[in-house]
């Protein structure tokens, strides 16, 4: 075994451990001792990375337990798709900390923090390198965890512990159908391992209908991780906690699982094609429904989180839809610029202490590097023309249309719209203009270097990573294409598509424009106010859970309560009285006189005198 794959994930948890034991007299330098740690994996990604390129996938394990017949192992397996996750993991998590070690300056409970930030990460990268579908369960059960104590991490807040207790029950929702597929596949196979399940799927061992059943169940646990409708409620949410959490969660790891899990399990998706129906149909509505809501939030970062949600939903419509390059291209991509979106609109929450857009304004001139930088994000996640945003949703745009999903294909394109719309809504509404700020004394400041430089790194990302793959360099689509399981085809993108899609993408900036820096046009609260209530309350998904199943649940436990208290204990209760009342009766005539007994003895032969001279001497 190649132990560097082994030393990836190892490194964030020596940090975990090493911060949880000597984290209180390190202080503030657990940012270091987080960071550097955290910085050897990437290292360390990077050299598998590149030996991936023409390389053959590597697959190590040893036997865990052994129960029978059946051999359960560890091991890692890599191949192009998780060695560029180590990469991508690994280079968010540690830009992340380095940012974390401004942001988080003087909070109580530094190096908690950092240690947190260790664990999630270690249970990420093990998740990502994980050669069985049972390995890969326990990592993420543990990058579950992570989240909880990350999205609570301001535990003694009401709503930072309500936010990490929803995230935690939802996606363990998910989870439950992630389970039953895998068990059904291990009852069909015989075994966890990846590549021993796409050898029977390939062979034709499991039926049409049991491929269609276990990949709609394994695409369950995905829609939880990765916030795809109905499970999305808990992302924006988990914006309770802190902004480099925020970016961490939502940019490259946990929302990313889900898309990970379907692109790792793809050749089991591909063999169905009702399988891959449902995950292209509720990915192009999630795109779209989390758009809308987008257009109408006040909180600049739960903008951001409804963003993530639509372009999560942008990249199960590409794997839906056989774009497994478009899918991970945009992964690729979405990780740099979003990552560059939270810590950008950490950078501004840091300066101005508000997170309500209405309160911002005028930044522009008194943030020099974080409003470019946020510009930069923001025209890459629009697709403007050369930005790395640009490439990866024309591809899925492409990947739709050759897949015949029409519907779907201008769904795609009305999202686009959309995004450009509302991003440059929270750019015009943040930066340009005066600043609307109650406090008049306050005194805007850039965020210090320690922050700044995570976003100019994630800021050049976000304008050069695109061209990993373009319609001139399929360099991207080739890495991945040495997947023996995929059979990866370049299709023809035609002409006009890149042209509608840049089209789309300017009219929503115009559009914000008019609207936000101009005012020439009402805004949506002003001309469609009922919408816009509808929008801001978000479809009011959360309020029909909490009377359907939440109060529901609790009504219906109410209703078993009072029926086993009233009627299952009064029935037992009843059985007992009576039987009292018995051996009451029966206590009386046990006194301890012998003419009761006697009497008793003569009554008993009389009756039985009588019964014997009524049936004419016979007891028969």
């Amino acid at each position: 075994m190649n132990p560097i794959i082994w030393i990836i994930p190892a490194l964030p948890l020596l940090s975990f451990v090493l911060l949880l034991l000597f984290g209180r007299r390190l202080k503030e330098a657990s940012a270091l001792v987080g960071s550097l740690l955290t910085f050897g994996s990437l290292i360390l990604s990077l050299v598998i990375f590149a030996g991936q390129w023409g390389g053959e996938s590597v697959k190590a394990t040893m036997e865990w337990l052994a129960i029978g017949d059946t051999v359960l192992t560890v091991g890692y397996l890599v191949n192009p798709l998780n060695a560029l996750m180590l990469v991508i993991v690994s280079l968010v998590s540690f830009l992340v900390q380095v940012y974390s070690r401004g942001y988080m300056h003087k909070d109580e409970r530094f190096p908690i923090f950092f240690a947190y930030l260790g664990l999630f990460t270690f249970a990420m990268l093990g998740l990502v390198i994980s050669p069985n579908l049972l390995q890969l369960y326990i990592f993420w059960e543990l990058v579950g965890v992570g989240s909880f104590l990350l999205i609570g991490y301001y535990f003694y807040k009401r709503d930072a512990r309500e936010a990490a207790k929803k995230a935690f029950i939802m996606t363990r929702i998910g989870d439950v159908g992630l389970f039953i597929g895998m068990i059904l596949l291990f009852w069909q196979v015989g075994s966890f391992e990846l590549d021993i399940i796409f050898d029977a799927v390939s062979g034709g061992d499991i039926s049409e209908g049991w491929i269609t059943l276990t990949a709609i169940l394994i695409f369950v646990g995905a829609i939880g991780k990765s916030g795809q409708f109905p499970l999305h409620t808990w992302l924006p949410d988990a914006m309770e906690g802190p902004t480099p959490v925020s970016a961490l969660i939502h940019a490259a790891t946990m929302v990313a699982a889900g898309v990970y899990l379907v692109a790792a399990m793809f050749p089991l998706f591909e063999a169905s094609e009702t399988a891959m129906t449902t995950v292209a149909v509720v990915g192009g509505f999630t795109a779209i429904f989390a758009a809308t809501i987008g257009l109408a939030q006040a909180d600049i970062k739960r903008v951001l989180a409804y963003s993530t949600v639509s372009q999560l939903g942008y990249m199960m419509l590409a794997l839906g839809s056989s774009g497994y390059v478009a899918g991970i291209f945009h992964l690729t991509t979405h990780a740099f610029f979003k990552a560059l979106l939270f810590l950008a609109a950490g950078s501004v929450i840091h300066a101005v202490h508000t997170q309500n857009i209405h309160e911002m304004g005028g930044l522009w001139k008194k943030m020099k590097w974080t409003a470019p930088l946020f510009l930069i994000g923001a025209m890459a996640i629009s697709g403007v023309p050369l930005l790395s945003g640009f490439f990866s949703k024309d591809e899925i745009l492409a990947s739709t249309y050759a897949d015949g999903r029409y519907g779907l294909f201008w769904i795609a394109v009305v999202a686009a719209f959309l995004t450009a719309f509302y991003m440059f809504r929270l750019f015009f509404l943040v930066f340009t203009g005066e600043s609307r700020s109650s406090d008049k004394k306050l005194k805007v400041h850039e965020s210090p270097g320690v922050m700044v430089f995570p976003m100019v790194v994630l800021g050049i990302l976000a304008i050069v990573a695109g061209y990993i793959n373009t319609p001139m360099s399929t360099l991207l689509g080739d890495y991945l294409a040495q997947n023996q399981y995929l059979d990866i085809h370049h299709h023809e993108t035609h002409w006009w598509i890149p042209v509608v899609a840049t089209g789309v993408s300017f009219l929503g900036i115009f559009m914000a424009w008019l609207v936000y820096a101009k005012k020439k046009v009402a805004r949506l609260s002003e001309s469609a106010p009922d919408f816009h209530y509808i929008l801001l309350n978000k479809y009011f998904i959360d309020e029909t859970y909490d009377y359907s199943f939440v109060k529901g649940t609790r009504g219906f436990s109410y209703l078993w309560y009072y029926v086993d208290r009233f009627v299952v204990e009064g029935i037992v209760q009843l059985v007992a009285s009576v039987v009292s009342w018995f051996s009451k009766i029966g206590s009386k005539v046990h006194n301890g006189q012998v003419q009761i007994y006697g009497s008793v003895a003569f009554a008993g032969m009389a009756i039985l005198l009588l019964i014997v001279a009524w049936l004419g001497g016979y007891l028969t």
